[in-house]
């Protein structure tokens, strides 16, 4: 049963809900891009609702960390004829895969970005968790989409878990392996054989599971992802306040 999913999810105290819904998505599987048609994985990666939750609010002092997300509605999917720009010039003719009538409940938290010291004076979970929530009721702070920016998503705050769904009483599904996220260099927090911050690019997989219409994802840490590092060592943009970065704001303001 689905409620059964939920008792067993533990909420942060940071920790948000919220819905988000659209006509159209598009979380595409990077298989099927290679002969430049686009395809839609039937769920969305943990790295597309991150997406989401970084165009409700972010700042670089934290990350944020996807917890679960609960599919509401039936999973339906929708071809669409589309002429794409060549990067040669000129239209080129390919077939994209969308989903349809998406609606989906998101529970996330905020971590403080251990890799970014000199912002540790703008850490203040109270005020941050304010905000977003704010944020979250006024449908956030930038465009929403789903996956690509053709489709064009809502935000709405929920409860995570309340109402029905298509799913609640599937059992378990697997979607099998597929891509999970990834570890962008100033949040990686792998480390070098001397102990320093490795910097890496990495790319995390993993088999996805869903149970009763909810996902719950594994943190990015996680030992059981599997991972592939891209770029080794690379620079990070420094964030400094009053340079680079906005002053301090005062708790609870909306900066």
């Amino acid at each position: 049963m689905k409620d059964d999913v939920v008792s067993k999810i533990v909420k942060k105290r940071n920790s948000i809900e919220f819905e988000a819904y659209a006509k159209y998505a598009l979380f595409s599987d990077p298989v099927t891009r290679v002969g430049g048609e686009k395809f839609s994985y039937q769920v969305p990666t943990y790295q597309a609702i991150k997406g989401i939750v970084e165009s409700i609010y972010w700042k670089p002092t934290f990350i944020w960390v996807i917890d679960a997300v609960r599919i509401v509605n039936k999973i339906q999917t929708e071809g669409k004829g589309i002429r794409p720009i060549k990067m040669s010039g000129g239209n080129d003719l390919a077939y994209y895969t969308y989903l349809k009538d998406v609606r989906y409940q998101v529970l996330a938290h905020f971590e403080w970005n251990e890799n970014r010291p000199e912002l540790q004076s703008d850490r203040n979970e109270n005020k941050h968790h304010n905000i977003a929530r704010r944020s979250i009721e006024k449908g956030g702070r930038r465009d929403i989409f789903l996956g690509t920016r053709e489709c064009q998503g809502y935000i709405r705050p929920c409860e995570f878990g309340s109402g029905e769904g298509f799913y609640d009483d599937y059992n378990e599904l697997s979607f099998g392996f597929m891509f999970h996220g990834i570890d962008y260099p100033d949040e990686n927090k792998s480390r070098n054989a001397d102990g320093t911050l490795a910097r890496n690019f990495d790319i995390r997989f993993w088999n996805c599971v869903m149970q009763d219409g909810i996902i719950l994802f594994p943190p990015p840490d996680d030992s059981s992802l599997k991972r592939r590092t891209v770029f080794e060592n690379q620079q990070v943009k420094r964030f400094v306040i009053g340079e680079n970065m906005a002053p301090v704001d005062q708790e609870g303001s909306d900066e």
